[in-house]
C-alpha cells in the first residue's frame, strides 16, 4: 500500500481560483489545474521572497518537496500563459493552518469517493459495487 499523502499547511485558500484568456469562450479553453499547495508554494516564495528552507518549514514539509511543489507550479503557470490556456486553483493535499490534521481525511484509495479534474465523482475502486 502506498503512503498516505501528508498534508502541506497552507495560511488561507487563494481569494481567486480561476483564470482565463480575455477574448476566448470557455468551451474553447484547455484547462491547467493548479493546487493549492502549489498557489501557496509560489506565494512563500516568490511573493514574500523567503529562501526555500523557511518555506517549507512553515508548510511542514521537507525542502526537497517544496523544490518539487514549485517547479510543478512554475511549469502550469508557464503553460497556461505561453499556451493561453484557463488556470483552475483547486484541490492538493493541504490543510489550513489551525486546523487539526486527521491523516484518514487525505488517503485515496479503498472506494472512497474521488472528484476527477472534469469535476465529476467516481469510485476508485471496484469492489464497493453492489451486484443485483
Amino acid at each position: 500500500m502506498p503512503r498516505p499523502f501528508k498534508p502541506r499547511r497552507v495560511s488561507s485558500m487563494p481569494q481567486f481560483t480561476y483564470f482565463k484568456p480575455t477574448g476566448i469562450p470557455m468551451p474553447l479553453l484547455d484547462e491547467v489545474v493548479l493546487t493549492v499547495d502549489e498557489v501557496e508554494a509560489l506565494r512563500l516564495k516568490d511573493l514574500e521572497k523567503l529562501e526555500q528552507h523557511e518555506c517549507a518549514a512553515r508548510m511542514n514539509i521537507a525542502q526537497s518537496t517544496l523544490q518539487r511543489i514549485l517547479v510543478s507550479a512554475r511549469e502550469k503557470v508557464s503553460r497556461a500563459l505561453i499556451e493561453g490556456k484557463a488556470l483552475r486553483i483547486h484541490g492538493g493535499p493541504f490543510a489550513l493552518e489551525g486546523e487539526p490534521v486527521c491523516p484518514r481525511r487525505y488517503r485515496r484509495g479503498r472506494g472512497h469517493q474521488v472528484a476527477d479534474p472534469a469535476g465529476e465523482e467516481s469510485s476508485e475502486s471496484s469492489s464497493d459495487e453492489q451486484s443485483d
